[in-house]
């Protein structure tokens, strides 16, 4: 594989040009392999490229397991104060992803904050800086997680972990989704790798299919809390779809990252309101 022009975007350090001669990652469980070391900071193996993760963008709400687990097991231990315990969880979630997707809501923020064309908007995407608009998106995505998470700890730790793992999966769920409807704002953009690779109807058919099947199925033990989780994955990503659309031309590495986030801090703050009084009945 010879690749160039290395880039930087939500999911890390990406080529713009690959070209690979055979696939190095033509079996199931080897693109599972590869999603993980490319999309975590977990040992999975050799270090993956942009194309090969690609291969298995599909299986994407998979990594969600992984990147949820240390922060899931925190939480059912029950050996920590609530808050402090929704801290370390939170932390272990974000840690595990390698803050890729962080980068994205500080990148989505500041882009957001610019007035003027697309184009304009794309060029801030890029922009290694970091302004007040990325900051402020920073504080908007991750206090109302941290505290609804907390408030879940406070009224049952199990249902707290559980509650974690499912805005886990439910965030990569919403990712793929962005990524199997999406438009490459950028023919340069790292999700354009991604959007090629779901070209195919046997492909789209399994991201679609996995990315409304597996959060509720992960999340079944919260009851009605299910119902929370079946809405927020389509509806953050249609509205992820359309505000980009509208405000950059489409989608990006940057806009998927943070569309997981953004997942993540919707579902668990739904969860907060709904769960804790499903427990105490």
């Amino acid at each position: 594989m010879t690749c160039s022009a290395w880039s930087t975007s939500a999911w890390g350090p990406s080529p713009k040009t690959c070209i690979s001669a055979s696939p190095v990652y033509p079996s199931g469980s080897s693109k599972v392999r590869a999603l993980f070391s490319f999309f975590t900071l977990l040992p999975s193996g050799r270090g993956a490229t942009l194309e090969e993760a690609a291969r298995g963008a599909y299986l994407l709400p998979l990594v969600g397991i992984l990147t949820g687990l240390p922060g899931a097991v925190l939480l059912l231990a029950g050996v920590f104060p609530p808050g402090v315990a929704a801290s370390l969880a939170l932390s272990a979630a974000l840690l595990a992803a390698g803050l890729h997707h962080t980068d994205g809501v500080l990148d989505v923020g500041d882009a957001l904050m610019v007035r003027g064309t697309p184009s304009r908007r794309r060029e801030v995407l890029k922009d290694a800086r970091i302004g007040v608009g990325g900051l402020g998106a920073l504080f908007a995505v991750y206090a109302p997680t941290l505290f609804a998470l907390g408030a879940l700890a406070d009224a049952s730790p199990a249902l707290a972990g559980v509650s974690l793992l499912a805005a886990e999966v439910a965030a990569r769920s919403a990712m793929l989704l962005v990524l199997v409807f999406g438009t490459p704002a950028a023919e340069g953009s790292s999700s354009a790798y991604f959007v090629r690779a779901l070209k195919g109807r046997t492909r789209r058919t399994a991201a679609v299919a996995l990315a409304l099947a597996l959060p509720p199925l992960v999340a079944l033990p919260l009851g009605w809390g299910t119902l929370a989780v079946i809405i927020a994955v389509p509806a953050v990503a249609l509205g992820s779809l359309r505000l980009s659309g509208a405000a950059f031309g489409g989608i990006s590495g940057d806009v998927s990252g943070a569309t997981g986030e953004l997942t993540r801090t919707v579902l668990l703050v739904a969860l907060s309101a709904v769960v804790p009084a499903v427990h105490a009945a």
